[in-house]
């Protein structure tokens, strides 16, 4: 009885911690503070009790809820579209403003390369598939936004007695980025103790492929460790077929399956594990 009514005491407390305090709701965070100053680029606050004056991006904050009841929410949050598989590819956005990606999850660098089949190819048509391969790899990481960092294109070039011809190509180099990771507490609830486990579905994409490929895949794949790696889920573990490689990471999960990713050499993989 004595347990049940500490229970309820404790509700209430952290209830009205948050009602005399401002909440800023971040990525995943629901944090009690006072709002000092909102910028062009940052929300700056102080913990409850503490003058160190801490500041999240703007991308990151999705709305603060402040102390007198009034919500405001930010439009850098909320502008980036859902990626939850490899299929969503399309919603990943490209961009070449550093501030723009100030504040998000970076996962790694993606590159992509796409040459004409002929001399006489269209410059364009070769261009836009090297953006779809670049957005393509993204949406295996997981991620939903590319920051651009370099662009290479090259046009048709006709032969000569002296040059052979040579088609079209463009090269991209970026940095893959998300503004949302999948929260590491929710993953082991869903998971608890269960180890074993079967890849039921798997995209690869090879460094010279243009698109992605489906083989029918039925892999068992067990879990030795589940870590947090600054915001990153982390697993070692095995999957059948596999030897050469066994740390994977959690890009995202549902009730019933958990996408994995990882790289191997030059290709890039992410498979569908079934709960």
């Amino acid at each position: 009885m004595k347990n049940i009514l500490f229970t309820i005491i404790g509700v209430i407390l952290a209830s009205f911690s948050y009602g005399q305090s401002d909440t800023i709701y971040s990525n995943n965070l629901k944090i009690a503070c006072t709002v000092k100053e909102i910028s062009t680029e940052a929300v700056k606050f102080n913990y409850p009790g503490e003058d160190v004056l801490n500041s999240f991006y703007k991308n990151s904050v999705q709305k603060i809820v402040f102390k007198s009841g009034r919500v405001q929410t930010f439009s850098e949050a909320t502008s980036f579209k859902n990626v939850a598989s490899v299929d969503d590819f399309e919603n990943v956005t490209i961009s070449r403003v550093g501030g723009e990606v100030k504040g998000l999850f970076k996962l790694g660098e993606v590159s992509a390369k796409s040459v004409g089949t002929t001399a006489l190819a269209n410059q364009e048509r070769v261009k836009d598939r090297a953006y779809r391969k670049l957005k393509m790899l993204a949406a295996m990481m997981g991620g939903n936004t590319v920051y651009l960092i370099d662009q290479r294109t090259e046009g048709n070039k006709l032969g000569t007695e002296y040059q052979a011809a040579s088609a079209a190509e463009t090269n991209l180099t970026g940095i893959a980025y998300t503004n949302q990771l999948p929260v590491y507490d929710d993953f082991t609830k869903l998971v608890t103790d269960k180890r074993n486990f079967v890849a039921v579905a798997e995209a690869k994409l090879w460094s010279s492929a243009s698109d992605i490929s489906r083989p029918v895949t039925f892999k068992k794949f067990a879990i030795n460790s589940i870590t947090n790696d600054n915001g990153l889920i982390m697993l070692d573990g095995n999957l059948e077929g596999e030897r050469n490689y066994s740390k994977f990471r959690v890009v995202s999960f549902s009730k019933e399956y958990f996408n994995i990713y990882y790289e191997d050499k030059s290709t890039s993989y992410n498979l569908t594990v079934s709960l």
